[in-house]
C-alpha cells in the first residue's frame, strides 16, 4: 500500500515508453567521464530523407522556440510585413536587450498596439548581462522583457491586420493558431503527436527530430531566391543574427560565422540547423541540458562536410580544476553508419 504522503507523486513511465536515446556528449575530468548527455539527432537531405540519425529521432518531442520561424512564417502567409529585423525579432527568443525591447515596441507602434496586447508570460530580460543591468536599473519581469515579446507582437499584429481579434490570441482557436498549425503541418509534413503550452503561453507541438529538419531544410533553401514566406523569414534571421538571439549566444554565432546557415535554439537541449542546400540538422539533449546542444550540432556538421573550423569554441568547452583546464566537454562518437541511418526511411 502506498503512503499517504507520497500519493501525490506521479507514476513513473515505463522504460518501454522512454525514448530509446544515445549518449551524444561527455565531460571529462582528467581523463575519467565524469558526465554524459544522452540525447537524439537526426541530419536529413532536401527531400527529408535521413543523411544521418542517431537515437530516436521519431519519437515526438516539443520543439519549443525551435518552432518560432515555423509561426513566423505562417504570420507573413497571413500578411504580416515587417522590415527584416523585425521580422527577425518576430521568430527570435532574444536576450532582452534594449535593441530587442525596442524592436517589439516598433511592431506595437506600426499597427496602434501596446504592451498591454501582449499576453505572453513575464520574466526578466534572458542574457545574462542583459538581466543584469535590467535588475540595476530598477527593472521587474514584464512581458517586453521575456524573451518572446517579438514573436508575441507579431501575432497580436497578424491580428490587427486581419481584423481578427487581438484579445485571445493564444487561444488554439484562435483564427492565427489555426493557421499556425495548418503551416507546422506543412512545413513538417507531419501532424503533431498531441499540443501543450509552451512557456510564453503559446500552442506548442510535439513533432519529430525529422519533421522539424524538414522544415528547416525548406526555409533554408527557400532563402536563396524566391518571395515566399519561407525565404523571407530565412533571409530575416540570417541578415540579422543578433536580432534572433543576441551578442554572446551561439545561435547568433553560428549564422555569423557560417555563411548561408539558418540556426533555432529552443529550451531543454534542443538546435534545429538549416543549409542553403536544404540539408538540415535537428538534436535534442534528452536530459534539457545546454551545454550539450553546440558540441553535437557541430560534430554533425562537420559529417556533413561543413568547414567547421570557424565554430571551434563552440564545439568543446574546457572543464577547469582550480582555475586550470582539467578535462573536456566535446561530442561522443555517436555517428552510425548510413545504412543505419537510411533504415529510418524505410516504409
Amino acid at each position: 500500500m502506498i503512503s499517504p504522503a507520497l500519493a501525490h507523486i506521479p507514476t513513473p513511465l515505463a522504460p518501454e515508453r522512454l525514448p530509446q536515446h544515445a549518449p551524444l556528449a561527455v565531460q571529462t575530468r582528467d581523463g575519467l567521464v565524469e558526465s554524459v548527455h544522452y540525447g537524439s539527432a537526426i541530419a536529413t537531405v532536401a527531400d527529408g530523407r535521413t543523411l544521418l540519425a542517431a537515437g530516436e529521432p521519431l519519437a515526438p518531442f516539443y520543439p519549443r522556440s525551435a518552432l518560432k520561424p515555423l509561426q513566423a512564417v505562417a504570420m507573413v502567409r497571413a500578411g504580416l510585413d515587417l522590415p527584416a529585423d523585425l521580422l527577425a525579432l518576430a521568430a527570435a527568443s532574444h536576450s532582452g536587450a534594449a535593441t530587442h525591447r525596442d524592436g517589439a515596441l516598433r511592431i506595437l507602434d506600426l499597427h496602434g498596439l501596446t504592451p498591454g496586447d501582449l499576453e505572453n508570460s513575464t520574466d526578466l530580460p534572458y542574457g545574462v548581462r542583459e538581466r543584469e543591468e535590467w535588475l540595476s536599473g530598477g527593472g521587474q519581469a514584464t512581458r517586453l522583457a521575456q524573451n518572446c515579446s517579438g514573436k508575441h507582437a507579431a501575432m497580436a499584429a497578424t491580428c490587427v491586420i486581419n481584423d481578427w481579434p487581438v484579445q485571445g490570441y493564444l487561444d488554439p482557436a484562435h483564427p492565427l493558431q489555426q493557421l499556425v498549425a495548418r503551416t507546422v503541418l506543412e512545413l513538417t509534413g507531419e501532424e503533431p503527436e498531441r499540443t501543450s503550452t509552451d512557456g510564453c503561453g503559446t500552442p506548442l507541438f510535439a513533432l519529430t527530430l525529422r519533421g522539424m529538419a524538414r522544415a528547416f531544410g525548406r526555409l533554408a533553401a527557400a532563402a536563396g531566391s524566391g518571395g515566399s514566406a519561407e525565404a523571407a523569414v530565412a533571409r530575416a534571421m540570417r541578415r540579422h543574427p543578433v536580432m534572433v538571439a543576441g551578442e554572446g549566444r551561439d545561435v547568433t554565432a553560428l549564422m555569423r560565422l557560417v555563411p548561408g546557415l539558418l540556426a533555432k535554439d529552443g529550451f531543454e537541449g534542443v538546435q534545429l540547423v538549416g543549409l542553403p542546400d536544404g540539408r538540415a540538422v535537428a538534436v535534442k539533449i534528452s536530459d534539457g541540458g545546454d551545454r550539450a546542444r553546440l558540441p553535437v550540432t557541430v560534430r554533425i556538421l562537420a559529417a556533413l562536410d561543413v568547414d567547421t573550423s570557424p565554430l571551434a569554441h563552440l564545439a568543446t568547452a574546457p572543464v577547469l580544476g582550480g582555475g586550470r583546464p582539467v578535462g573536456l566537454l566535446q561530442a561522443a562518437d555517436f555517428l552510425p553508419s548510413p545504412k543505419t541511418s537510411n533504415a529510418l526511411d524505410a516504409p
